[in-house]
């Protein structure tokens, strides 16, 4: 039996074409518990696309669909939180906030969600 990790997808993005969105859709599956932040409102599976910042109660993971440029403005966001791990997907890797998260005791990793979900590596 699988941990579950509760999961931030900040991102998110209805378009089923959008890796964002199948993450999503594998954190449901996989049975872990997810909320998300996007551009736009909507919603994929049980799981509402928020467009202003929320403050889980509960948060184990982030896991990010922005580009670096556009991860800039969720710097102090993300520390405030401080999941216990961020996951930098591939086009979003961002040495400076890597290093930000890790001074504040952050784990940080560059993975693919999906694999990671994929292979029971999450």
């Amino acid at each position: 039996m699988s941990i579950s990790r509760s999961t931030l997808v900040l991102g998110a993005s209805v378009k089923e074409d959008r890796h964002s969105n199948q993450a999503i859709k594998d954190l449901q599956f996989y049975q872990h518990p997810v909320c998300a932040i996007g551009a736009r409102k909507g919603v994929i599976g049980k799981t509402p696309i928020e467009t202003a910042l929320i403050y889980p109660t509960e948060l184990h993971t982030v896991t990010l669909y922005l580009s670096p440029e556009k991860q800039k403005p969720y710097y102090n966001y993300l520390l405030k939180l401080h999941p216990q791990r961020i996951i930098f997907n591939p086009g979003t890797e961002n040495k400076e906030l890597q290093l930000l998260a890790q001074e504040a005791g952050i784990a940080t990793m560059e993975a693919c969600t999906l694999v990671l979900l994929r292979t029971g590596q999450y």
